[in-house]
């Protein structure tokens, strides 16, 4: 993450910090979506058909937003219609650094560069995921949420694997434990361990945990957020838990009690992990590389710790 100016990336502490220290993530600035038939989708502009390896993902495995569209490529099949690029774990001084050069936009080093390819002008903040276009050599998103909501349904005529992780009669209820998920646990980390006062940590970190109480109560009742049936809420909780004791519990001073130590998220977050295909998206390394190796202002050593062991293959118990 972070912004350009004058053409060089500058690193902006990753988000604005307003003058009473809160932590404020911006908006993503292409908001293009992929369609089955090509048409406009709720934002941006149409053009974008659903077809195999027209589309490329540009991502890094670290990032808990990334790897939410990871999982849907995974959960969807669509591994052979959309093409995946890397980066470095470690965020440099112009930003993400690829670590695979042999993706469409030619001579890309950074995703900075893929931006600029994209809008020679643009000057916005640079993050991933980035999903690009080589049909018409454009960036179509980088609004996660969105993207998963693309994989979900547009590739279902081309091949797409059989599964609706957004079902029409349970959007309401998605959307309503989405907001909350977003706001307290998602971003709730991040207000966490960015914030610049210590009433706005203070505040971020009530909201934090009385959002993850509130889960594991829910989920005394039910396998997965909606009942019976994983849907898009649940991964797109599982991408900030399975971060969770690994990292947000030190790094980001979220260290109240860990995953491990709530009676139901506990043996829901291996449950999730151990769904079909969903362990090749986690690349726990990459992951601490990446927090404990970027933010220099929080970790000035950039030491790596060697723990935690998370055991997440033992079983769930859930059933």
């Amino acid at each position: 993450m972070g912004q350009l100016v004058d053409g060089i990336w500058r690193d902006d502490n990753f988000e604005a910090s307003p003058a009473d220290g809160r932590f404020v993530r911006r908006a993503a600035q292409f908001r293009n979506w992929i369609t089955a038939d090509g048409g406009a989708g709720p934002s941006g502009d149409g053009g974008f058909r659903a077809e195999a390896d027209r589309y490329h993902l540009y991502l890094s495995p670290a990032c808990p937003w990334a790897h939410r569209t990871l999982i849907f490529r995974q959960l969807k099949g669509l591994a052979a219609m959309i093409g995946v690029s890397l980066v470095e774990p470690v965020v440099r001084d112009r930003g993400w650094q690829l670590a695979d050069r042999s993706g469409p936009v030619a001579d890309a080093g950074y995703a900075s560069d893929i931006y600029l390819a994209a809008d020679p002008s643009y000057t916005g903040r640079v993050t991933v995921p980035i999903l690009w276009d080589k049909q018409k050599a454009t960036i179509v998103s980088n609004e996660s949420s969105e993207i998963i909501r693309m994989f979900n349904a547009a590739f279902d005529d081309v091949g797409a694997r059989p599964g609706d992780y957004y079902p029409q009669s349970l959007r309401r209820d998605i959307d309503a434990i989405n907001d909350l998920i977003y706001d307290q646990i998602n971003n709730g980390v991040y207000k966490c361990g960015f914030a610049k006062s210590q009433e706005a940590y203070a505040e971020a970190f009530v909201a934090l945990f009385d959002g993850l109480d509130a889960i594991d109560a829910r989920l005394a009742e039910r396998r997965y957020l909606m009942g019976a049936r994983i849907t898009e809420a649940d991964w797109r909780l599982f991408t900030t838990l399975i971060r969770f004791d690994a990292v947000y519990v030190g790094h980001f001073k979220c260290n109240k009690q860990r995953i491990a130590d709530y009676a139901h998220l506990s043996g829901y977050l291996r449950d999730l992990y151990q769904q079909h295909g969903i362990a090749e998206t986690v690349h726990m390394d990459h992951i601490k590389s990446h927090y404990y190796g970027s933010h220099e202002s929080l970790n000035p050593s950039r030491i790596i710790p060697l723990g935690p062991s998370l055991d997440l293959d033992r079983p769930h118990g859930r059933g």
